[in-house]
């Protein structure tokens, strides 16, 4: 007991809060300097603005698109509708519309087969269109070759 009676007696009787406030203050002061510089902008911007700048933005090259012909499918009997009318576009590598354009009807029976082939609750599932999607375009990449086509774009998607 007495080592324990030493280490009390030696102990200071209370602690400063001046470095607890101090550290308080220059958190506070450094928060408020780091929201200030990214709400500026000076820091975290992601570049100037072409209309900030005055600048146009760059001509688009490298990326052509290949409108498809709209198809109706007709659904299942076990299906709330009765038809899909589907129209897309094919955004391809600018030298290579003319090679996809060509290839339309094979992609439109591809596309056909497969919008026939699946289940009528995958499309009518509102959550399935990126699954879908990315089924097409696989299928439209087996078609045409590697590296023609970059994304298909679906501009209708109609249930009647």
């Amino acid at each position: 007991m007495a080592t324990a009676e030493a280490v009390l007696e030696g102990a200071p009787a209370g602690r400063s809060k001046k470095p607890l406030v101090i550290g308080l203050v220059l958190a506070l002061l450094l928060g408020g300097a780091g929201f200030f510089v990214a709400w500026s902008g000076m820091v975290l911007s992601g570049g100037d603005d072409a209309a900030e700048t005055g600048q146009k933005p760059g001509a688009l090259t490298g990326i052509a698109f290949v409108p498809l012909q709209t198809m109706v499918v007709s659904l299942g009997p076990d299906s709330g509708s009765e038809y899909l009318r589907f129209t897309a576009q094919v955004e391809v590598v600018d030298a290579a519309a003319a090679d996809v354009a060509l290839l339309a009807p094979r992609i439109l029976d591809v596309l056909n087969s497969y919008l026939r082939a699946i289940d009528t609750a995958s499309i009518e599932d509102p959550q399935a269109m990126a699954r879908l999607r990315a089924q097409m375009l696989r299928r439209i990449q087996m078609v045409t070759g590697e590296g023609r086509v970059r994304d298909l774009l679906i501009t209708e998607f109609v249930l009647n």
